[in-house]
Protein backbone atom coordinates (compact mmCIF):
# COMPACT_ATOMS: atom_id res chain seq x y z
CA UNK A 1 0.00 0.00 0.00
CA UNK A 2 1.45 3.29 -1.03
CA UNK A 3 0.68 6.57 0.73
CA UNK A 4 0.25 9.47 -1.39
CA UNK A 5 1.88 13.05 -1.36
CA UNK A 6 -1.19 14.73 0.61
CA UNK A 7 -2.19 16.62 3.71
CA UNK A 8 -5.35 17.62 5.75
CA UNK A 9 -5.52 21.26 3.42
CA UNK A 10 -5.54 19.01 0.11
CA UNK A 11 -8.53 18.60 -1.73
CA UNK A 12 -9.23 15.86 -3.42
CA UNK A 13 -11.50 15.85 -6.75
CA UNK A 14 -13.22 12.68 -8.17
CA UNK A 15 -13.70 12.38 -11.29
CA UNK A 16 -12.37 13.80 -14.41
CA UNK A 17 -14.79 14.85 -16.43
CA UNK A 18 -15.83 18.40 -17.30
CA UNK A 19 -17.28 19.13 -13.67
CA UNK A 20 -14.06 17.88 -12.27
CA UNK A 21 -11.40 19.30 -14.15
CA UNK A 22 -13.31 22.49 -13.17
CA UNK A 23 -13.04 21.95 -9.91
CA UNK A 24 -9.81 20.70 -9.85
CA UNK A 25 -8.54 24.10 -11.60
CA UNK A 26 -10.68 26.64 -10.08
CA UNK A 27 -9.69 25.26 -6.42
CA UNK A 28 -5.94 24.49 -7.94
CA UNK A 29 -6.12 28.82 -8.87
CA UNK A 30 -7.10 29.68 -5.38
CA UNK A 31 -3.48 28.44 -4.52
CA UNK A 32 -5.18 24.76 -3.13
CA UNK A 33 -3.27 21.32 -3.50
CA UNK A 34 -5.56 19.28 -5.67
CA UNK A 35 -5.26 15.43 -6.34
CA UNK A 36 -7.88 14.43 -9.33
CA UNK A 37 -8.22 10.70 -9.74
CA UNK A 38 -10.16 9.64 -12.66
CA UNK A 39 -10.75 6.18 -13.42
CA UNK A 40 -10.65 6.29 -17.22
CA UNK A 41 -6.96 6.80 -18.74
CA UNK A 42 -7.83 9.91 -19.78
CA UNK A 43 -9.74 13.54 -18.50
CA UNK A 44 -12.74 14.75 -20.51
CA UNK A 45 -15.40 12.34 -19.59
CA UNK A 46 -18.36 12.58 -21.87
CA UNK A 47 -17.77 15.88 -23.07
CA UNK A 48 -14.71 14.76 -25.13
CA UNK A 49 -17.10 12.29 -26.61
CA UNK A 50 -19.83 14.45 -28.20
CA UNK A 51 -19.36 15.53 -32.00
CA UNK A 52 -20.78 19.48 -31.15
CA UNK A 53 -22.21 21.47 -28.28
CA UNK A 54 -25.40 23.36 -28.76
CA UNK A 55 -26.57 25.90 -29.21
CA UNK A 56 -23.87 27.35 -31.36
CA UNK A 57 -22.74 23.79 -32.79
CA UNK A 58 -19.05 24.56 -32.13
CA UNK A 59 -16.49 21.73 -31.35
CA UNK A 60 -16.23 20.35 -27.25
CA UNK A 61 -11.95 21.55 -28.56
CA UNK A 62 -13.19 25.18 -27.46
CA UNK A 63 -13.73 24.27 -23.96
CA UNK A 64 -11.22 21.55 -23.20
CA UNK A 65 -8.09 23.27 -24.78
CA UNK A 66 -8.22 25.76 -22.54
CA UNK A 67 -8.56 23.62 -19.41
CA UNK A 68 -6.15 20.95 -20.65
CA UNK A 69 -3.76 23.98 -20.82
CA UNK A 70 -4.31 25.34 -17.66
CA UNK A 71 -4.22 21.59 -16.03
CA UNK A 72 -0.69 21.62 -18.05
CA UNK A 73 0.92 24.28 -16.29
CA UNK A 74 -0.39 24.19 -12.64
CA UNK A 75 1.68 22.29 -10.27
CA UNK A 76 -1.22 22.31 -7.73
CA UNK A 77 -3.28 19.76 -9.08
CA UNK A 78 -2.24 16.17 -9.53
CA UNK A 79 -3.94 14.07 -11.66
CA UNK A 80 -4.00 10.21 -11.07
CA UNK A 81 -6.15 8.16 -14.15
CA UNK A 82 -6.89 4.68 -14.25
CA UNK A 83 -7.65 4.83 -10.76
CA UNK A 84 -10.90 4.70 -8.32
CA UNK A 85 -11.80 5.17 -5.00
CA UNK A 86 -12.85 2.69 -3.32
CA UNK A 87 -13.68 3.96 0.16
CA UNK A 88 -13.57 7.37 1.70
CA UNK A 89 -12.95 7.19 5.78
CA UNK A 90 -12.50 10.18 8.38
CA UNK A 91 -14.70 13.76 8.53
CA UNK A 92 -14.87 16.98 7.78
CA UNK A 93 -11.08 18.48 7.64
CA UNK A 94 -9.77 14.70 7.87
CA UNK A 95 -10.74 12.13 5.19
CA UNK A 96 -8.61 9.67 3.69
CA UNK A 97 -9.70 7.69 0.44
CA UNK A 98 -8.56 4.64 0.01
CA UNK A 99 -7.52 4.36 -3.87
CA UNK A 100 -6.96 1.49 -6.70
CA UNK A 101 -4.57 2.69 -9.00
CA UNK A 102 -4.99 -0.05 -12.72
CA UNK A 103 -2.02 -0.65 -14.21
CA UNK A 104 -1.93 1.11 -17.91
CA UNK A 105 1.50 -0.95 -19.11
CA UNK A 106 2.80 2.83 -20.26
CA UNK A 107 4.98 4.60 -18.66
CA UNK A 108 5.90 8.53 -19.08
CA UNK A 109 8.11 8.07 -21.52
CA UNK A 110 5.44 7.64 -23.73
CA UNK A 111 5.65 10.19 -26.58
CA UNK A 112 2.65 8.96 -28.33
CA UNK A 113 4.18 7.90 -31.60
CA UNK A 114 1.86 5.21 -32.18
CA UNK A 115 4.50 2.56 -32.75
CA UNK A 116 3.19 0.33 -30.40
CA UNK A 117 -0.21 0.39 -31.74
CA UNK A 118 1.28 -0.15 -35.28
CA UNK A 119 3.19 -3.54 -34.08
CA UNK A 120 -0.22 -5.36 -32.20
CA UNK A 121 -2.46 -7.46 -34.02
CA UNK A 122 -5.25 -7.82 -31.26
CA UNK A 123 -8.19 -5.55 -31.65
CA UNK A 124 -10.93 -4.47 -28.70
CA UNK A 125 -13.94 -2.70 -28.62
CA UNK A 126 -13.76 0.98 -29.01
CA UNK A 127 -15.14 2.33 -25.73
CA UNK A 128 -14.29 5.79 -27.10
CA UNK A 129 -16.96 5.23 -29.50
CA UNK A 130 -19.46 2.83 -27.36
CA UNK A 131 -17.85 -0.22 -28.87
CA UNK A 132 -19.43 0.45 -32.15
CA UNK A 133 -16.32 -0.08 -34.04
CA UNK A 134 -12.80 -1.62 -33.08
CA UNK A 135 -9.63 -0.12 -31.93
CA UNK A 136 -5.97 -1.95 -31.47
CA UNK A 137 -5.40 -3.29 -27.72
CA UNK A 138 -2.38 -0.80 -28.01
CA UNK A 139 -4.29 2.56 -28.19
CA UNK A 140 -4.59 6.20 -27.81
CA UNK A 141 -8.01 7.24 -26.33
CA UNK A 142 -8.61 9.79 -28.97
CA UNK A 143 -6.82 12.88 -30.47
CA UNK A 144 -6.99 15.13 -27.23
CA UNK A 145 -6.27 12.20 -24.62
CA UNK A 146 -4.42 13.66 -21.42
CA UNK A 147 -2.25 12.47 -20.45
CA UNK A 148 -1.01 12.08 -23.97
CA UNK A 149 0.28 8.27 -23.44
CA UNK A 150 -1.29 5.00 -25.01
CA UNK A 151 -3.09 2.24 -23.02
CA UNK A 152 -1.74 -1.59 -23.22
CA UNK A 153 -5.54 -2.96 -23.41
CA UNK A 154 -4.79 -6.06 -19.82
CA UNK A 155 -6.56 -8.61 -22.49
CA UNK A 156 -2.95 -9.09 -24.02
CA UNK A 157 -0.98 -9.27 -21.54
CA UNK A 158 1.04 -12.24 -21.25
CA UNK A 159 1.07 -12.85 -25.37
CA UNK A 160 3.36 -12.22 -27.83
CA UNK A 161 1.69 -9.22 -29.18
CA UNK A 162 1.83 -7.26 -25.62
CA UNK A 163 5.84 -8.27 -26.28
CA UNK A 164 6.01 -6.92 -29.91
CA UNK A 165 4.13 -3.88 -28.35
CA UNK A 166 7.48 -3.63 -25.87
CA UNK A 167 9.73 -4.20 -28.40
CA UNK A 168 8.66 -1.74 -31.18
CA UNK A 169 8.93 1.02 -28.09
CA UNK A 170 11.76 3.19 -28.49
CA UNK A 171 11.70 4.68 -25.39
CA UNK A 172 11.02 2.30 -23.16
CA UNK A 173 7.89 3.33 -22.17
CA UNK A 174 6.04 -0.09 -22.37
CA UNK A 175 6.26 -1.59 -19.15
CA UNK A 176 4.37 -4.79 -19.06
CA UNK A 177 4.98 -5.24 -15.24
CA UNK A 178 2.95 -2.74 -13.72
CA UNK A 179 0.62 -3.93 -10.76
CA UNK A 180 -2.44 -2.65 -9.42
CA UNK A 181 -1.47 -0.34 -6.64
CA UNK A 182 -4.06 0.77 -3.62
CA UNK A 183 -3.06 4.70 -2.66
CA UNK A 184 -4.23 6.03 0.57
CA UNK A 185 -4.91 9.57 0.40
CA UNK A 186 -5.76 12.31 2.46
CA UNK A 187 -7.73 15.50 2.07
CA UNK A 188 -10.00 18.02 3.86
CA UNK A 189 -12.53 18.21 1.64
CA UNK A 190 -13.88 15.96 -1.01
CA UNK A 191 -15.76 16.86 -4.44
CA UNK A 192 -17.49 14.21 -6.07
CA UNK A 193 -18.11 14.83 -9.61
CA UNK A 194 -18.34 10.93 -11.25
CA UNK A 195 -20.53 12.25 -14.00
CA UNK A 196 -23.42 10.18 -15.54
CA UNK A 197 -23.89 7.60 -17.62
CA UNK A 198 -26.37 6.60 -20.45
CA UNK A 199 -29.75 4.61 -19.09
CA UNK A 200 -29.53 1.24 -20.51
CA UNK A 201 -31.73 1.46 -23.65
CA UNK A 202 -32.65 -2.48 -23.37
CA UNK A 203 -34.41 -2.44 -20.61
CA UNK A 204 -37.26 0.06 -22.48
CA UNK A 205 -38.59 -3.21 -24.19
CA UNK A 206 -41.07 -2.03 -26.67
CA UNK A 207 -38.54 0.05 -28.28
CA UNK A 208 -36.17 -2.92 -29.31
CA UNK A 209 -33.07 -1.66 -28.37
CA UNK A 210 -29.98 -4.81 -28.87
CA UNK A 211 -32.51 -6.79 -30.41
CA UNK A 212 -33.03 -4.27 -33.70
CA UNK A 213 -29.49 -2.85 -35.34
CA UNK A 214 -30.86 0.26 -36.34
CA UNK A 215 -32.29 1.53 -33.14
CA UNK A 216 -29.45 3.51 -31.61
CA UNK A 217 -29.22 6.05 -28.69
CA UNK A 218 -28.44 9.28 -28.53
CA UNK A 219 -24.85 9.22 -27.52
CA UNK A 220 -23.87 6.64 -30.37
CA UNK A 221 -25.45 8.75 -32.89
CA UNK A 222 -23.01 11.39 -31.65
CA UNK A 223 -20.58 9.42 -32.62
CA UNK A 224 -21.47 8.50 -35.85
CA UNK A 225 -22.29 12.17 -36.72
CA UNK A 226 -17.83 12.91 -35.74
CA UNK A 227 -15.47 12.63 -38.22
CA UNK A 228 -13.50 11.11 -36.00
CA UNK A 229 -15.94 8.42 -35.13
CA UNK A 230 -16.26 4.59 -36.44
CA UNK A 231 -17.70 6.09 -39.68
CA UNK A 232 -15.51 8.96 -40.91
CA UNK A 233 -18.97 11.06 -39.57
CA UNK A 234 -20.80 9.13 -42.10
CA UNK A 235 -24.70 8.49 -40.75
CA UNK A 236 -24.75 4.65 -42.07
CA UNK A 237 -27.54 2.06 -40.29
CA UNK A 238 -25.19 -0.73 -38.49
CA UNK A 239 -27.80 -3.37 -40.10
CA UNK A 240 -26.30 -2.87 -43.37
CA UNK A 241 -23.89 -0.04 -43.64
CA UNK A 242 -26.48 1.84 -46.04
CA UNK A 243 -26.88 5.64 -45.52
CA UNK A 244 -29.68 6.72 -43.08
CA UNK A 245 -31.70 9.57 -45.04
CA UNK A 246 -34.98 9.40 -43.19
CA UNK A 247 -34.11 9.27 -39.18
CA UNK A 248 -36.82 8.69 -35.79
CA UNK A 249 -35.38 11.04 -33.06
CA UNK A 250 -37.83 9.52 -29.91
CA UNK A 251 -37.59 11.73 -27.11
CA UNK A 252 -37.88 10.75 -23.08
CA UNK A 253 -36.06 7.24 -24.14
CA UNK A 254 -36.42 6.45 -20.03
CA UNK A 255 -36.73 9.85 -18.52
CA UNK A 256 -39.83 11.39 -17.19
CA UNK A 257 -40.55 7.39 -16.45
CA UNK A 258 -41.90 5.92 -13.45
CA UNK A 259 -40.54 2.52 -14.64
CA UNK A 260 -37.06 3.81 -15.64
CA UNK A 261 -35.91 7.12 -14.44
CA UNK A 262 -37.86 9.44 -12.94
CA UNK A 263 -36.70 12.78 -13.47
CA UNK A 264 -36.38 14.97 -17.23
CA UNK A 265 -32.63 14.64 -18.25
CA UNK A 266 -32.89 18.37 -19.31
CA UNK A 267 -30.13 17.35 -22.20
CA UNK A 268 -32.58 15.17 -24.71
CA UNK A 269 -34.54 17.89 -26.11
CA UNK A 270 -31.75 19.95 -26.88
CA UNK A 271 -29.38 16.96 -28.08
CA UNK A 272 -31.46 16.10 -30.50
CA UNK A 273 -32.44 19.31 -32.41
CA UNK A 274 -28.99 19.35 -32.42
CA UNK A 275 -28.82 16.28 -34.14
CA UNK A 276 -31.36 17.09 -36.81
CA UNK A 277 -28.27 19.48 -38.03
CA UNK A 278 -26.07 16.97 -38.43
CA UNK A 279 -28.65 15.33 -40.74
CA UNK A 280 -29.18 18.59 -42.42
CA UNK A 281 -25.25 19.20 -43.41
CA UNK A 282 -25.18 15.79 -44.03
CA UNK A 283 -27.97 15.76 -46.71
CA UNK A 284 -29.34 18.84 -47.28
CA UNK A 285 -32.82 18.99 -48.65
CA UNK A 286 -32.97 15.13 -48.86
CA UNK A 287 -32.46 13.99 -45.41
CA UNK A 288 -35.91 13.48 -42.96
CA UNK A 289 -35.68 13.79 -39.20
CA UNK A 290 -38.75 13.30 -37.50
CA UNK A 291 -39.03 14.49 -33.62
CA UNK A 292 -41.51 12.23 -31.65
CA UNK A 293 -41.70 13.94 -28.18
CA UNK A 294 -44.26 14.45 -25.13
CA UNK A 295 -43.11 18.36 -24.89
CA UNK A 296 -40.23 20.47 -26.04
CA UNK A 297 -38.40 21.46 -23.13
CA UNK A 298 -35.81 24.66 -24.29
CA UNK A 299 -35.16 27.59 -21.84
CA UNK A 300 -33.46 30.73 -22.09
CA UNK A 301 -31.04 31.37 -25.08
CA UNK A 302 -31.90 27.55 -26.47
CA UNK A 303 -35.69 28.72 -27.40
CA UNK A 304 -33.68 31.00 -30.03
CA UNK A 305 -32.40 27.51 -31.29
CA UNK A 306 -35.59 25.65 -30.91
CA UNK A 307 -37.29 27.82 -33.38
CA UNK A 308 -34.94 27.52 -35.75
CA UNK A 309 -34.88 23.85 -36.00
CA UNK A 310 -38.77 24.50 -35.83
CA UNK A 311 -38.23 26.56 -39.75
CA UNK A 312 -36.05 24.16 -41.26
CA UNK A 313 -38.16 21.90 -43.59
CA UNK A 314 -36.85 19.04 -43.27
CA UNK A 315 -37.46 18.68 -39.76
CA UNK A 316 -40.89 17.10 -38.75
CA UNK A 317 -42.32 17.25 -35.23
CA UNK A 318 -44.67 14.25 -33.91
CA UNK A 319 -46.28 14.87 -30.75
CA UNK A 320 -46.22 11.64 -29.36
CA UNK A 321 -45.06 8.66 -26.78
CA UNK A 322 -44.14 6.61 -29.11
CA UNK A 323 -45.32 3.00 -27.67
CA UNK A 324 -43.62 0.65 -29.67
CA UNK A 325 -40.83 -0.29 -32.40
CA UNK A 326 -41.37 -2.91 -34.45
CA UNK A 327 -39.37 -4.41 -37.39
CA UNK A 328 -39.92 -4.86 -41.35
CA UNK A 329 -38.16 -8.07 -41.59
CA UNK A 330 -37.25 -7.64 -45.29
CA UNK A 331 -35.57 -4.05 -44.89
CA UNK A 332 -34.50 -4.28 -42.05
CA UNK A 333 -36.29 -0.64 -41.57
CA UNK A 334 -37.77 0.29 -37.82
CA UNK A 335 -41.31 0.77 -38.08
CA UNK A 336 -42.94 3.19 -35.18
CA UNK A 337 -46.63 2.59 -33.87
CA UNK A 338 -48.17 5.01 -31.42
CA UNK A 339 -50.81 7.88 -31.51
CA UNK A 340 -50.32 11.67 -32.64
CA UNK A 341 -51.85 13.21 -29.62
CA UNK A 342 -52.39 16.25 -32.28
CA UNK A 343 -54.98 14.86 -34.18
CA UNK A 344 -55.38 11.79 -32.36
CA UNK A 345 -55.04 9.71 -35.25
CA UNK A 346 -52.64 6.36 -34.98
CA UNK A 347 -49.41 6.09 -37.31
CA UNK A 348 -47.45 2.81 -38.22
CA UNK A 349 -43.96 5.12 -39.87
CA UNK A 350 -41.42 3.46 -41.02
CA UNK A 351 -37.51 4.96 -40.93
CA UNK A 352 -34.35 4.19 -42.14
CA UNK A 353 -32.99 4.52 -38.34
CA UNK A 354 -34.45 5.53 -34.98
CA UNK A 355 -32.46 7.23 -32.27
CA UNK A 356 -33.06 6.98 -28.92
CA UNK A 357 -32.85 10.49 -26.63
CA UNK A 358 -31.44 8.12 -23.53
CA UNK A 359 -32.16 9.49 -20.13
CA UNK A 360 -29.12 10.63 -17.78
CA UNK A 361 -28.27 8.29 -15.11
CA UNK A 362 -25.59 9.08 -12.56
CA UNK A 363 -22.51 7.51 -11.75
CA UNK A 364 -21.99 7.82 -8.02
CA UNK A 365 -22.11 4.10 -6.94
CA UNK A 366 -18.98 2.47 -6.28
CA UNK A 367 -17.58 3.26 -3.52
CA UNK A 368 -17.90 2.91 0.40
CA UNK A 369 -18.71 6.90 1.50
CA UNK A 370 -19.51 8.65 4.34
CA UNK A 371 -23.19 8.51 5.78
CA UNK A 372 -23.07 12.23 5.35
CA UNK A 373 -23.73 12.21 1.59
CA UNK A 374 -27.36 10.92 1.11
CA UNK A 375 -29.07 10.41 -2.31
CA UNK A 376 -32.15 11.62 -3.57
CA UNK A 377 -35.27 9.95 -5.55
CA UNK A 378 -33.22 9.29 -8.29
CA UNK A 379 -29.87 8.68 -7.27
CA UNK A 380 -28.33 12.30 -7.53
CA UNK A 381 -26.16 12.70 -4.15
CA UNK A 382 -27.02 15.54 -1.95
CA UNK A 383 -23.87 16.68 0.42
CA UNK A 384 -24.88 16.93 4.27
CA UNK A 385 -25.11 20.24 5.69
CA UNK A 386 -21.91 19.71 8.21
CA UNK A 387 -19.70 17.72 6.30
CA UNK A 388 -16.81 17.76 3.84
CA UNK A 389 -17.81 16.16 0.74
CA UNK A 390 -19.61 18.29 -2.01
CA UNK A 391 -21.01 16.80 -5.00
CA UNK A 392 -20.46 18.87 -8.63
CA UNK A 393 -21.87 18.30 -12.16
CA UNK A 394 -24.14 15.54 -12.81
CA UNK A 395 -23.31 13.50 -9.74
CA UNK A 396 -25.75 16.30 -8.08
CA UNK A 397 -28.54 16.62 -11.26
CA UNK A 398 -29.48 16.30 -14.40
CA UNK A 399 -27.13 19.05 -15.92
CA UNK A 400 -25.84 20.22 -19.78
CA UNK A 401 -22.21 21.49 -19.68
CA UNK A 402 -22.98 24.92 -19.18
CA UNK A 403 -24.90 24.37 -15.76
CA UNK A 404 -22.00 20.95 -14.51
CA UNK A 405 -19.60 24.09 -14.52
CA UNK A 406 -21.70 26.23 -12.46
CA UNK A 407 -21.94 23.57 -10.33
CA UNK A 408 -18.49 23.14 -10.29
CA UNK A 409 -17.66 26.37 -9.46
CA UNK A 410 -20.12 26.53 -6.47
CA UNK A 411 -19.02 22.89 -4.67
CA UNK A 412 -15.12 24.37 -4.53
CA UNK A 413 -15.98 27.39 -2.81
CA UNK A 414 -17.52 25.10 -0.29
CA UNK A 415 -14.61 22.72 -0.12
CA UNK A 416 -12.12 26.04 -0.20
CA UNK A 417 -13.91 27.33 2.70
CA UNK A 418 -13.62 23.75 5.33
CA UNK A 419 -9.56 24.07 4.04
CA UNK A 420 -9.30 27.44 5.33
CA UNK A 421 -10.75 26.36 8.63
CA UNK A 422 -8.60 23.31 8.68
CA UNK A 423 -5.27 25.78 8.00
CA UNK A 424 -7.08 28.53 10.10
CA UNK A 425 -7.47 25.95 13.30
CA UNK A 426 -3.68 24.00 12.73
CA UNK A 427 -2.07 28.13 12.77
Amino acid sequence: MTQAVATNQTILVVGGGISGMTAALEAAECGKQVVLVEKLPTLGGRTALLYRYFPKLCHPVCGLEINLRRLRGNRNVRVITMAEVTAIGGSRGDYTATVKSSPRYVNENCTACGDCARAVESEIPNPYNYNLNKTKAAYLPHAMAFPQRYVIDPSIIGTPDAERAKAACKFGAVDLGMKEETLQIKAGAVIWATGWQPYDAAKIQPYGYGRFPNVITSVEFERLADPHGPTGGKILRPSDGKEAKNIAFIQCAGSRDENHLRHCSRICCMASLKQTQYVREAYGDEGRSTIYYIDIRAIDRFEDFYQKVQKDPTVKFVKSKVARIAEDRATRDPILHGVDTEGYHRYENSHDLVVLAIGMAPSVKGADIPAEIIADSSGFIEAGANGGIFGAGCATNALDVNRSVQSATASVLRAVQVVNKVARAEA
